[in-house]
């Protein structure tokens, strides 16, 4: 089973516990704090890996989550990090978090982080000053990135067959490479992309056959319309045209309408056309028309006769897409400007605003939010502590400037608090 195109969920590990302990030596007077930090908890990656060709095996796994950081402890001891999940995924792969482009992992070897682990929970000795030198505070870990991924795998290849069902694509594919896809009188089409690997001297190049489309393609209908994302990593278009329809150049435009209408920039590629089953005796009559009318309605057009079943023009095919493939510019090593891998990184973004829905008050804002999922509100001295924060940053201001009062419910993220 061909999968390319699935949804899982990912989870960091959430950083370790900062440690609350005192000094408790002999000959060390007012020992002091020295509770450790917690570790950091493990991120999350994606990479991608030429040892992946599909994405079946997240059809039974959708669910990754990183370890979390260790706890803290005397002695200044810091918590073990959590240890990463590096998750593989194959070339060529899209990945996107609620319609927003994270990454294009289109080479071998790219990588990018899709959730980052929560910091671990400062100790108790970070908390000492001149007026408290004996504090009871220490943090909670910051909870861990977590989101919905969508993974969409786009085939890179550098020729891609393109036509209508049962024009013979899968069989010009076993023709011009090794590959074996399966082929007969099937009254159905290619459920499933497949790849061969031609060879003209030394320039080799991968070729995918898709699978046949029909008109509104583009809309969702038919089953090729599953697979229109695999055209566009093609850098050439084969266009395979049954020759012994009645009317093959109107199939060919019929085609190239169905993938400008899904992608303009597909109408761009440089295509050329394989005109299939010229060993049947009624094409080969009329043979010299069909060329002819080809070449006055599409001029720039390469028209190369073949048969998938004999072999015949084959060797001529290989030659012509080698010599396109060969002047084209070579990719460039890392992706485009429209789809770029990059690494998620904290921000220093200190903004926070407050919502209002009823008598409940939201507070959002990464830095805010991570303050208070950090604070252990089970101790006193700790809910002390957040309060002068949030005062020093205006947030307690701005809620009584909003209108909340005495049993109203202030939310911090995932944190529900009581304004008294």
């Amino acid at each position: 089973m061909f999968v390319d195109e699935v949804d899982i969920h990912v989870a960091a590990g959430h950083g370790g516990r900062g440690a609350m302990a005192f000094r408790r030596e002999k000959f060390v007077p007012r020992g002091g704090p020295d509770g450790g930090d917690g570790g950091r908890g493990g991120s999350v990656y994606l990479k991608a890996s030429p040892s992946v060709s599909t994405l079946l095996e997240f059809s039974n796994r959708r669910h990754f989550k990183a370890e979390r950081g260790g706890g803290g402890a005397g002695a200044k001891k810091h918590g073990k990090s959590g240890d990463d999940v590096v998750i593989l995924v194959p070339p060529g792969t899209v990945v996107t978090s609620e319609d927003e482009l994270l990454a294009d992992l289109s080479h071998a070897g790219d990588e990018v982080m899709v959730a980052r682990g929560g910091r671990g929970g400062l100790g108790n000795v970070h908390f000492k000053t001149a007026t408290n030198q004996a504090p009871t505070v220490a943090q909670k870990g910051e909870p861990g990135e977590e989101r919905w991924l969508t993974l969409e795998l786009k085939t890179i290849a550098d020729v891609g067959l393109v036509g209508y069902p049962n024009v013979g694509k899968s069989s010009l594919l076993a023709a011009l490479t090794a590959a074996r896809p399966k082929i007969g009188d099937y009254p159905f089409t290619t459920l499933e992309p497949n790849l061969g690997v031609a060879e003209q001297g030394d320039f080799t190049f991968i070729l995918a056959d898709i699978p046949g489309l029909i008109e509104g393609a583009h809309r969702g209908v038919g089953l090729g319309h599953q697979f229109l994302r695999h055209v566009e990593r093609s850098r050439v278009l084969l266009h395979v045209v049954d020759a012994t329809v009645s009317d093959p150049p109107a199939t060919y435009e019929a085609v190239r309408e169905e993938l400008e209408l899904y992608n303009p920039a597909l109408a761009a590629k440089p295509e050329l056309v394989a005109l299939n089953k010229i060993d049947r005796p009624d094409v080969r009559d009329r043979l010299p028309d069909l060329l002819t009318r080809f070449r006055r309605e599409h001029p720039d057009l390469r028209i190369v006769p073949v048969s998938a079943l004999t072999t015949q023009g084959v060797d001529d095919l290989i030659g012509a897409l080698a010599e396109t493939l060969a002047s084209l510019p070579k990719e460039p090593p890392h992706p485009t400007d429209e789809m770029k891998v990059y690494r998620l990184r904290p921000t220093a973004d200190e903004s926070w605003t407050i919502e209002q829905d009823g008598d409940i008050y939201r507070v959002r804002g990464k830095r805010v939010e991570r303050i208070v999922a950090m604070t252990d509100l089970t101790n006193p001295d700790a809910v002390d502590m957040l309060q002068g924060t949030l005062k020093r940053m205006g947030v307690l201001q701005a809620l009584e400037a909003a209108g909340v009062g005495s049993g109203d419910t202030v939310r911090f993220g995932n944190v529900e608090l009581e304004w008294e």
